[in-house]
């Protein structure tokens, strides 16, 4: 009897210790609780004052622009007069001289009316041109800012899918292959996409300048600042990626002795090189070796074709495929890999041995 009384003492003794440490657990986690909410509102409120000095700039931008537009439709306006006057005194001037000079007068008259409005009109296109290049200007540094400050939240979006299950995108590169060795170059155009590169995902070692659209070997080290994404080879990704629909870009590869072009899941290793793994797919050129290959899982086909000097990329999703072309004045297909993933797709790019100034750029094509 003592012992089947001890024993409960003990089974009390323990609940009593076990309600006591889950207690201790619900105060901490709401206390945790407590602390997330306080930092999730000081996140907010940073945010909305970033935001408020980014629309007041904006705003501030606008209304200079305004003013400036306003001021040189105001200098326009009293050249014109100006000339009115003039006119006005000349036709004074020749009221009483012959049909001839009447004739001459009406000439004049002419010239005067179309060069002011022709002049101005043409310094006024210009100036306008300026304000939307500066325009343009600012906006993508308004965007580099939220990438470099927000990569995961601001990732560039992508346009809405316009092409679904058309008849052009719904054959495929090798069939048109087949019935033409070479395909006009415009054939993708209407798929052509704005990729550029992704300063977050670029090895130190590689230069990213003209508009983000080009890659070169730097002779040193590039100040990108931190990443937990950047390869850890000569290697870049582009910011955009695709999921549906059909997609095309263009590269210029003359420039490098060695280069790999292709696509990739955005969760490639540091380390791991294009067309190595299983979610990776690449057309692959060595100088030292003269040969072109395709390459994917860490298997290499050989293609019996010269270095391309320009490279096209098909990514179609709806047939699972993406299919790389050497370019010239027509688009002649290298390789068509058959694609196994459901994962957003990145353009994606290596160069050879950091062969100084070897470099690759992204083409504008023509649906761009």
């Amino acid at each position: 009897m003592v012992q089947c009384v001890t024993l409960k003492e003990e089974e009390i003794q323990d609940i009593s210790k076990e309600l006591e440490v889950t207690i201790e657990t619900i105060h901490l986690l709401r206390e945790e609780l407590g602390k997330t909410k306080e930092y999730t509102s000081q996140i907010k409120s940073q945010i909305t004052r970033e935001f408020s000095c980014m629309k007041e700039y904006v705003e501030r931008q606008e209304r200079h622009t305004l003013v400036f537009i306003e001021q040189e439709q105001k200098a326009a306006e009293q050249k014109i007069e100006e000339a009115i006057q003039e006119l006005c005194i000349e036709v004074n001037r020749l009221t009483d001289i012959t049909a001839e000079t009447v004739s001459d007068e009406w000439g004049l008259l002419r010239r005067y009316r179309d060069l002011p409005s022709i002049m101005d009109k043409i310094a006024l296109d210009q100036k306008h041109n300026v304000v939307k290049s500066a325009v343009q200007v600012l906006k993508r540094k308004l965007e580099i800012l939220l990438l470099e400050k927000y990569p995961e939240q601001f990732s560039p979006e992508q346009p809405p899918d316009l092409y679904e299950e058309t008849s052009a995108c719904s054959l495929s590169p090798e069939s048109a292959a087949k019935s033409a060795e070479t395909v006009n170059s415009s054939r993708f155009s209407q798929w052509a996409d704005d990729v550029t590169f992704d300063l977050r995902r670029a090895y130190e070692r590689l230069a990213i300048t003209a508009q983000n659209r080009k890659v070169m070997v730097s002779n040193h080290p590039t100040d990108y600042g931190p990443s937990p994404n950047r390869f850890c080879i000569s290697q870049v990704m582009c910011s955009q990626s695709f999921s549906t629909g059909c997609h095309y870009w263009e590269v210029i590869t003359k420039d490098s002795d060695g280069w790999a072009v292709g696509v990739a899941h955005k969760m490639i290793g540091k380390r791991e090189k294009l067309g190595r793994t299983e979610h990776s797919w690449c057309v692959e050129w060595l100088g030292p070796r003269k040969q072109l290959s395709a390459w994917h899982r860490n298997q290499e086909t050989l293609l019996d074709k010269d270095k391309p000097l320009r490279v096209g990329v098909f990514l179609e999703l709806q047939k699972k495929t993406v299919s790389f072309y050497s370019i010239t004045d027509k688009e002649m297909l290298l390789h068509t890999f058959e694609i196994s993933t459901s994962n957003p797709l990145y353009p994606a790019f290596w160069l050879y041995g950091l062969e100084i100034n070897g470099s690759l750029t992204i083409s504008h094509t023509n649906g761009i």
